[in-house]
């Protein structure tokens, strides 16, 4: 057809098929081509101004028409059962249509007031317009609470958990769940407040027992107020975004970037690649690319999606779960980099000369697609001569690469000698119930450490470029220990025989002399412990300090965006700087930029803190089971109340109160660290070796108490009348070794005093 159709047929023709609304598609439907389009677009103008259409965007829609995927909130059943809904966004002039929803077998139960995303088909020669298949349901967003379930004759109420609430919901029988007394629940607002003020609320879920391992991380997630549902606005702006195109940026899917993750990785926001530089003037060289999920593209500045994951800061991560910054249609899907298909990144290329030493690179808004998705273990195989069906066909060309490149980059590492600490991570592994399988310590792999190299190498270079083109962002910032930490420090290695100089600016290859003197010896766990608790808090600021444990110069976060807000913003930084577009730094984004910084090391420090309380709770569960039985470890830190020690099976922390080690007064020296007898003398001190009972194991508080069974090897026994304590032997007094030092200590000091007098 070559003439323009009448209005009646152009509308009759949208309400046919409402997903083909564009100029475009109604240019196609009819034929019509060239100079054509032009009395098409008045045509539709026309209808536009007689108020038949309204434009959203690029497309057409009758006004009194709903679009084929809408946001309903349900009314209701009928008096026959059946379940209706009303669109919540209703534009038309009409009476607002009718829209049935036919539920699936496999859909959750929908109550009144439910909000739900629905794709809805019209219909003619009905009661009502539309009918309407579930997609999501998103809910009234109700008020959720966590507590425990205390069953009455009228159904019962839930007393929260959080410390600060004393606020009692009540549950009417009907919308108990089948729970029962003492039972932990979650609940969410169900109705208006009582009459006595107590909102009313419905079990949604039964967690069972409050110290059961199901309920730890949710416990966590409440006490440390980790916001884990999102708002509707957010929800729907994830829903709503659709794939980033290759308009307005290069077309890197011909490069193999490929993902290297853990085996459970919940998403993949980094991708690498690497292989030999073929500039003759840079013979032996690398060229590595880094390419990062383009997470600035969905989140904007000042959008309901911005606001929330600022808000949250980070995604903190449990052994069962983890509590997103962004909702999983970005984190699990448009921002994740999956194999074989098409997404946006952010890319870094990077050229490195034969000793590993990056000599210069440049950044790229691109569309990648990466090959595969990889796993630590399988790579690490590979590499090894033991190759899977998966990695074989890239043993070759990529892995063989990216792993000579990393041969350089530890050349270059070994140089700049940032701090190499050895303390090994805990792996807890959860059956299927949540109850704790294993505690094991995670291997090191060449893997990981290429990727954790690759990583900081592009985190430097997003740092230089930003500070070379005078735009703000926020450093990742790591300053020196201060001076009485490194005291404390310097003590303790004396103590044990090593020493750290004093009287000279402090460098990571002083501390990595310790830790490699230490190294193979009893000492190395304590030393490697003092070392880190010396160190102070890494913090995001815009102040340019540098990064000591790294020992660099320029550092700022650009790996992680789906999962750290600071990395979101050295994004918006580089597009800024490269005038990639409008979806940069806002000016709100440089005016907060100090507070954003110090709100999200806060963040950061709250998930830490819930993070390590998980585990403390799910080690306690795992251990509540062999109270009684005995464990070797290390004292791992004394305090006025008694001394720690952590567990060499499973690394856990544990307890010596006071009052296990005897009825004899212990003697607390805070600058020594050290545990003193008044009676027999025994002293208590950070590294000792120690035999323990496990007295209780509390999975609620992840509290763990031990008894001191050996000290140094040496049987402690409880003391007899006058609570004096016995020992089997010479244990708990100052052990031959630090007799020694201390001796040495004191002869070097009359030497000094000789030799000053003789001169």
């Amino acid at each position: 057809m070559s003439k323009i159709p009448s209005k009646p047929e152009i509308l009759e023709w949208i309400a046919e098929n409402p997903t083909l609304t564009a100029k475009r598609d109604i240019a196609k439907a009819f034929g019509i081509k060239g100079a054509a389009r032009i009395d098409l677009k008045r045509v539709l103008k026309e209808l536009e101004a007689e108020d038949h259409l309204e434009k959203r965007k690029r497309s057409y829609q009758d006004p009194d028409r709903l679009p084929p995927v809408s946001v309903l909130q349900i009314t209701g059943p009928d008096k026959d059962g059946d379940l209706f809904a009303k669109p919540m966004e209703w534009q038309g002039e009409g009476v607002e249509p009718i829209v049935l929803v036919i539920p699936r077998a496999s859909d959750p139960a929908l109550g009144a007031g439910d909000r739900i995303l629905a794709r809805l088909t019209l219909v003619q020669g009905e009661d009502f317009h539309y009918e309407a298949r579930l997609i999501r349901r998103i809910g009234a967003n109700p008020q959720r609470v966590l507590g425990i379930f205390r069953k009455t004759t009228e159904g019962g109420r839930i007393v929260p958990i959080d410390k600060g609430s004393d606020k009692e919901w009540w549950v009417p029988g009907d919308a108990t769940h089948g729970a029962k007394d003492g039972e932990l629940v979650e609940a969410e607002q169900s109705g208006p407040k009582a009459r006595m003020g107590s909102p009313r609320a419905r079990i949604v879920e039964r967690l069972g027992d409050p110290s059961a391992p199901k309920a730890v991380s949710l416990i966590a997630i409440h006490q440390h107020g980790i916001p884990d549902d999102f708002p509707d606005d957010v929800m729907a702006q994830a829903d709503a975004a659709k794939p980033e195109g290759l308009k307005g940026r290069e077309d890197l899917r011909d490069l193999p970037l490929i993902t290297i993750d853990p085996s459970d990785a919940r998403d993949h926001d980094d991708a690498c690649y690497a292989h030999a530089d073929e500039d003759p003037k840079n013979e032996g060289g690398h060229v590595v690319w880094v390419a990062i999920a383009d997470v600035a593209a969905y989140v904007t500045p000042g959008s309901a999606l911005d606001r929330e994951a600022r808000k949250r800061g980070n995604s903190t991560y449990f052994p069962d779960r983890v509590v997103p910054m962004l909702p999983d249609r970005l984190s699990g899907d448009l921002c994740s980099l999956h194999e074989g298909v098409p997404r946006a990144c952010i890319a870094v290329r990077m050229v490195l000369d034969a000793e590993g030493n990056k000599i210069g690179h440049t950044f790229h808004r691109g569309l990648m697609r990466s090959p595969a998705s990889l796993h630590y273990e399988e790579v690490q195989d590979a590499i090894d001569g033991n190759p899977n069906d998966r990695t074989g066909p890239l043993q070759e060309p990529v892995l063989k690469p990216i792993y000579a490149a990393y041969a350089a980059l530890k050349a270059a590492r070994a140089e700049r000698q940032p701090l190499d600490l050895n303390l090994p991570e805990r792996r807890i592994e959860l059956d299927a119930d949540g109850t704790v399988k294993s505690v094991n310590f995670k291997d090191r792999l060449d893997a990981h450490r290429l990727i954790e190299e690759f990583m900081v190498l592009a985190n430097v270079a997003a740092a230089e470029t930003l500070l070379a083109k005078k735009t703000p962002l926020l450093y990742r910032i790591h300053e020196e220990p201060s001076p009485a930490k490194l005291d404390a420090l310097r003590e303790t290695a004396q103590a044990a025989g090593y020493t750290l100089a004093k009287g000279q600016v402090l460098h990571t290859r002083h501390l990595n002399k310790l830790l490699n003197d230490a190294a193979g010896t009893d000492d190395a766990e304590l030393i490697n412990l003092s070392t880190l608790r010396s160190m102070t808090q890494a913090y995001y600021g815009p102040a340019h300090i540098g990064h000591f444990g790294l020992a660099l110069r320029s550092y700022a976060h650009f790996t992680s965006p789906i999962r750290r807000y600071a990395d979101l913003i050295v994004h918006r930084a580089l597009i800024t700087a490269h005038g990639w577009g409008n979806d940069g730094l806002s000016q709100l984004d440089i005016e907060d930029i100090e507070q954003t910084g110090a709100h999200i090391s806060d963040t950061e420090r709250r998930s830490m803190v819930a993070e390590r309380d998980t585990t403390d709770r799910y080690l306690a569960s795992y251990l509540s089971e062999r109270v009684g039985n005995e464990f070797s470890g290390r004292i791992s830190g004394i305090a006025r109340f008694g001394a720690f020690v952590k567990l060499d099976e499973t690394g856990a922390d544990g307890l010596l109160p006071m009052r296990s080690l005897g009825r004899e007064y212990f003697h607390f020296d805070q600058d020594a660290g050290t545990l003193m007898g008044s009676d027999t003398g025994m002293m208590i001190s950070v590294g000792q070796r120690v035999t323990v009972r496990l007295s209780e194991a509390v999975p609620v508080t992840g509290g763990i108490a031990l008894e001191l069974l050996t000290l140094e090897g040496d049987a402690i026994s409880q003391g007899g009348k006058g609570g004096k304590r016995g020992r089997g032997g010479s244990a708990g007094r100052t052990n031959p070794k630090r007799k020694a030092v201390k001796a040495k200590r004191k002869s070097d000091k009359v030497k000094r005093k000789v030799k000053r007098t003789r001169q």
